[in-house]
């Protein structure tokens, strides 16, 4: 699915099974945005095979958290060019309660190429910024594309909807306070782990006012 020029969503539909949405940036770098699980990399294979692109050809794959059904197909990219990136918080708590993730994953000594920390992100000739919002998971991260008002929310927040907070490392009050700090971005597109697009910047903000009345109370 084509957001802009230069952004496609690899919207993941299907009721059956449990898989994250993958979003491509297709500039002089070219990003994937949380390749999802393993068995089901298919879904982005043939996304990728519409724009006349294989794996080969991705640059640089971002992860948002390191839940297996965001993360997965890294193996994809093994003994390829392609750099891996996670955020250096969440690599700390999966090596202290996962310390054979990498076997797990299918790639031995996992490591990745790039920690990501708080602040400027530069690919190429694009700008973005890592903003630690931990709450579903303890070192998970949003990417914000400002030159296109783009946010990536991983599982932080959805249309209508936030991440759970019941597995390994939740926390609700961080899950709410990372709520609020990127609901203050200007934001025209916000592309979630799992479920809808919500584009336009006066939905986005609509819709980050109903997370907080509707899911803030349970946090």
């Amino acid at each position: 699915m084509k957001i802009f020029d230069n952004l496609h969503a690899f919207l993941w539909l299907s009721p059956t099974a449990n898989n994250c949405n993958a979003y491509l940036i297709d500039a002089d770098k070219k990003i994937l945005v949380d390749p999802g699980h393993y068995h089901l990399f298919d879904h982005v294979r043939d996304g990728l095979s519409e724009l006349s692109l294989s794996p080969q050809d991705i640059d640089i794959v971002i992860i948002t958290h390191g839940h297996p059904d965001h993360m997965e197909s890294v193996k994809v990219f093994a003994n390829t060019s392609t750099l891996i990136a996670v955020s250096s918080v969440e690599m700390d708590f999966i090596r202290k309660v996962a310390p054979h993730y990498g076997e797990a994953l299918g790639i031995s000594d996992f490591e990745p190429d790039i920690l990501l920390q708080e602040g400027e992100l530069k690919i190429g000739n694009l700008t973005f910024q890592v903003i630690q919002t931990p709450g579903h998971s303890p070192g998970s991260v949003c990417i914000y594309w400002p030159d296109k008002k783009v946010l990536f929310t991983g599982d932080v927040a959805f249309n209508q909807g936030i991440g759970r907070t019941d597995l390994p490392g939740g926390d609700g009050q961080e899950l709410k306070e990372s709520i609020k700090r990127i609901s203050l971005l200007d934001v025209e597109y916000l592309l979630s782990g799992h479920g809808d697009i919500l584009s336009g910047r006066e939905k986005v903000k609509a819709n980050f006012g109903d997370i907080e009345e509707m899911w803030f109370p349970y946090l």
